[in-house]
């Protein structure tokens, strides 16, 4: 039982260290989101970092409409990198749990 116990809490450190691992590559993982006629392009990192935003030069010229663009483009930047990360985060921690009856969190 103590062994077991023992076992399962080495197996839950090693989870909880590839978990940060994983973290820790998302920071490399790139996404790019492209307004619906390419005129801005968000890119972002699966943590949800923006590294660069490319604006078509006839949105600088139209205030309102580059606040908009810019709102929804990242907007869906933002949903594209929060998908891709929990995804990958949650298969990582669901791999490492210990199977324990009754608690199973990742359905």
């Amino acid at each position: 039982m103590f062994g077991d116990m023992m076992g399962m809490m080495g197996k839950l450190k090693e989870t909880q260290k590839k978990v940060e691992e994983t973290k820790e590559r998302l920071h490399s993982v790139l996404i790019d989101e492209k307004s619906h006629d390419e005129k801005l392009n968000v890119t972002i990192t699966a943590n949800r970092t923006i590294k660069a935003i490319d604006i078509d030069d006839e949105l600088l010229q139209d205030k309102d409409m580059l606040e908009d663009y810019l709102i929804l483009t990242i907007n869906k930047a933002i949903a594209r990198a929060t998908t891709v990360h929990e995804t990958e985060v949650a298969a990582v921690a669901k791999e490492g749990m210990p199977n324990i009856p009754g608690m199973d969190m990742f359905k």
